[in-house]
């Protein structure tokens, strides 16, 4: 099935996805392509946005927006820079503004009739961010809003069905923003909003067929959530020629590795369960340094991998369960950001296997792989569990990994996680998590002097875990984790809880 689409033209803004997800969130589809990139107009694209820049139009070398392929053509909305750059192309002024705009503004409506503002409340509030203005508009162009400090904060040419905002629609801060990205892609763009999960499964299983045939396809299954989607759409569409791989590093939460093995047989997937538990640890004995954890694990996990696949007979395809923002990312305006950290995946086994590639999930946001998840009957258990990290808890080991450590704070992270899940707190966080410290502590356990370990738990609330904030729990909570841990977990006798926000920090500690 071939949906209707909106083409987001990316020039560096960091509101960009966000766009993409409000517009998906009305069921219509639309991609993302860096500004720069070439694109037939097809049939299926009904209309084209100009995002937002950190460039200024009055720069040498900005962003140049390919307006003639397209204008009149089909609809264009111009966002912030793709406001101004329309404006200068057609011939209109754009100067520094005398009254930097930034912040929360409210807009109040000329053009009553604009086909974009339809249904818009006069003096909503809208979110501005820039440092120019549009102080003259081309020929042909009419005002269609204003704020209290800008003339122009929105221009249009109905009859070309162009238009343009100078705020920014897609963030929680524009109320009204939902309404103006559904006027543009309903009303104005005309897009069948077909863009639904059922749609999704649907296609992508039919596409999954076609592309594999009757080969077998490998995959790296890990608990969470995109790779459980992925193989549960890859099951559905070629059942046991999935063979589903799922490597116990000994890295895991408490009992984690024999319930998940058990939830994903329990879904008829075809899936061999390996522990390589010792492996793994032998591996990192004497190791402290972060990154060197993160590429021993790696390397550890390819090799564990290959052995077990190269058993397998008929394989021609690795899934994996990519997901659209690293789609994004690997095309992105500035190229791939700079490393924080590397990323625990299975990179450097398509050429070790020489095998052909397939990513079932490449055109999802996360939440909509829940969805996806969710309309497959994903269990809940998997369905909503929370982020964790590749390595495991060899990075929230600050120092060694040791067996001893590991059992020390997987009985730490159990009683936490299940006192989430006991206050119904668990779905309030976004991903929660227990650090053990390489510090002991004096404490006083009934007459007795105690040097033991310290822990920190951490919760934080985020959308993308490209930032996040520390989560608020109450206090009589973090009180009865911090009795619970210390009565219960023999060798742990102070709990400290993490406030720190990312950024400056990051959310796990290594």
């Amino acid at each position: 099935m071939q949906h209707d689409k909106i083409v987001i033209f990316d020039s560096g803004s960091q509101y960009t996805q966000l766009i993409a997800r409000k517009i998906r969130e009305l069921n219509v589809y639309c991609e993302i392509v860096p500004y720069y990139k070439q694109i037939e107009l097809t049939s299926d694209i009904k209309g084209v946005i100009f995002s937002g820049s950190p460039h200024s139009v009055r720069d040498t070398n900005h962003p140049t927006l390919p307006v003639d392929k397209f204008y009149g053509k089909i609809p264009i909305l111009g966002i912030c820079y793709g406001a101004q750059y329309l404006a200068q192309y057609f011939g209109g002024n754009v100067s520094p503004s005398s009254y930097r705009e930034y912040g929360r503004a409210m807009l109040h409506v000329i053009e009553k009739s604009n086909p974009l503002f339809q249904n818009i409340e006069n003096s909503s509030q809208v979110w501005m961010s820039h440092a120019d203005s549009v102080v003259e508009l081309p020929k042909n162009f009419t005002v269609s809003a204003k704020t209290n400090d800008i003339p122009i904060a929105a221009f249009s040419d109905i009859h070309a069905k162009i238009y343009a905002i100078q705020f920014h629609p897609e963030v929680y801060h524009t109320t009204c923003g939902v309404q103006i990205l559904k006027n543009f892609s309903l009303n104005i763009c005309q897009c069948n909003p077909s863009w639904t999960p059922d749609s999704y499964i649907e296609s992508t299983i039919r596409e999954i067929q076609n592309q594999v045939g009757q080969d077998r396809v490998l995959l790296a299954i890990s608990g969470g959530v995109d790779s459980s989607v992925a193989a549960l759409l890859l099951n559905k569409a070629i059942g046991n020629n999935l063979v589903a791989i799922f490597v116990n590093n000994g890295l895991l939460r408490k009992n984690e590795y024999e319930q998940v093995l058990n939830t994903y047989e329990q879904l008829h997937l075809n899936i061999i369960g390996i522990d390589a538990s010792d492996e793994f640890l032998n591996n990192l004995k004497g190791v402290t340094d972060p990154e060197q954890k993160r590429k021993i694990i790696g390397k550890t996990f390819i090799e564990v991998f290959e052995r077990e696949a190269q058993k397998q007979n008929n394989v021609k395809w690795l899934a994996q369960g990519t997901i659209y923002p690293d789609v994004i990312e690997s095309v992105s305006v500035n190229g791939p950001s700079a490393t924080i950290k590397s990323h625990h995946n299975v990179g450097g086994l398509p050429d070790k296997l020489n095998l052909k590639i397939i990513e079932p999930l490449k055109y999802l946001f996360k939440d909509e792989v829940r969805k996806v998840g969710k309309a497959l009957q994903l269990p809940e258990i998997i369905l909503n569990r929370h982020p964790f990290p590749g390595p495991g808890l060899a990075i929230r080991i600050i120092g060694e990994v040791t067996q001893e450590n590991v059992l020390l704070l997987q009985e730490a992270d159990s009683i936490f996680i299940s006192k989430l899940k006991e206050h119904k707190l668990y779905d309030k966080v976004w991903q929660a998590g227990v650090v053990l410290l390489p510090i002991y502590s004096v404490g006083v356990m009934g007459d007795e002097r105690t040097y033991e370990r310290v822990i920190a738990l951490r919760a934080v609330q985020s959308t993308d875990g490209m930032t996040a904030d520390w989560v608020h729990l109450p206090y009589e909570f973090l009180a009865e984790v911090s009795n619970t841990i210390i009565n219960q977990v023999k060798g742990i006798n102070r709990v400290v809880y993490d406030i720190s926000s990312k950024p400056p920090a990051t959310i796990e500690w290594e």
